[in-house]
């Protein structure tokens, strides 16, 4: 039995980047003018910094903090829908699975990574490997979201900086020396 090409195109490493794609470009263009209107000053100046570098592809690594209560979900989300309309990808996680459901489509970083849960100073996520589904969904990914990142330990941000350096490289060999494979980072937590 013969299967229609948009059955095929799911399968395998392309379900994985489409699962991500799966939105409605209108509603989040909708989604993101409402949320941006609603950013503070301090706010607004850390949305634009960020989209600055995911534009430009030039990579980075942000940490925002702040007390808890101090709205930094109200920014992850505003620059996942701005990520989203631009039909891109962006990867929302948290240390917990409670805080992962506060992300529009958030995971757990553990799940969306593999990061093994005895991680040591040598570790790498296991599911991400050169020519793996999850290493093609990162490679196209634009920015990453981490909240709640002081909870986990160093060797899981490590794990997963081997992990995006040795995936990108293959993308340009200088990514072996940027920070997280010269991917976009912003990880964020209470002070």
């Amino acid at each position: 039995m013969s299967f229609s090409d948009e059955l095929i195109m799911f399968e395998g490493q392309k379900k994985l980047i489409a699962d991500e794609l799966s939105y409605d470009i209108e509603e989040m263009t909708l989604e993101h003018d409402k949320l941006y209107k609603g950013l503070t000053d301090e706010q607004s100046i850390i949305y634009r910094r960020v989209m600055d570098v995911v534009s430009s592809q030039e990579g980075g690594v942000f940490f925002i903090y702040g007390y808890g209560g101090t709205e930094k979900t109200y920014v992850w989300k505003t620059l996942c829908a701005a990520v989203r309309k631009m039909r891109e990808i962006v990867l929302p996680v948290a240390s917990s699975g409670i805080d992962s459901l506060l992300l529009p489509r958030g995971r757990t970083a553990r799940s969306r990574f593999g990061i093994p849960l005895n991680v040591t100073e040598n570790s790498i996520c296991v599911g991400i490997r050169p020519g793996s589904y999850l290493a093609d969904l990162l490679i196209k990914t634009k920015l990453i979201i981490w909240d709640e990142a002081p909870m986990m330990h160093k060797y899981c941000f490590e794990a997963l900086d081997r992990s995006l350096r040795d995936i990108m490289r293959l993308v340009d060999r200088r990514n072996m020396h940027r920070p997280f494979g010269g991917k976009v980072i912003v990880f964020g937590g209470d002070s």
